[in-house]
């Protein structure tokens, strides 16, 4: 289907958590297609999931829930523009022409900002500047 547009988030694997001997061969054979068919791919990196659940979330054994509310709030993030009406990047299409300079450097790092606990009550307002900061601070990335 050469006129559709493919957006792909991937879960890369670490050495410092891995649970199966297998991981690295599954990313490092899966690499070769999400070059060559997907036309934009959200990296996350494991490690990086761990460290934000540790660090910035104060967790102290962090399970798969965790991780998947991580995700899943990324992906609501990033998948925003799709399904609510607005003028920027309504579309992959548009998403692709702004970020992706050459078509094989079409991998993003992703991150996201606030970060919140799964499960966690407790909101507070937070200024645009604050928001930004977080945003690009190294600790909020996912890769």
């Amino acid at each position: 289907y050469p006129d559709r547009m493919m957006l792909t988030f991937s879960v890369f694997p670490s050495p410092k958590v891995s649970d199966t001997v297998v991981e690295p061969y599954n990313a490092t054979l899966s690499v070769h297609q999400l070059v060559e068919n997907a036309d934009e791919c959200m990296v996350l990196d494991n490690e990086a999931l761990y460290d934000i659940c540790f660090r910035t979330l104060k967790l102290s054994t962090p399970s798969f829930g965790d991780l998947n509310h991580l995700i899943s709030a990324t992906m609501s993030g990033v998948t925003c523009c799709l399904r609510f009406p607005g003028q920027l990047n309504s579309d992959l299409r548009k998403l692709a022409v702004n970020l992706i300079p050459f078509p094989r450097l079409h991998f993003f790092m992703v991150g996201f900002a606030p970060l919140t606990s799964r499960g966690s009550q407790q909101y507070r307002s937070l200024t645009v500047p604050e928001l930004t900061q977080q945003m690009w601070d190294a600790k909020n990335m996912m890769c």
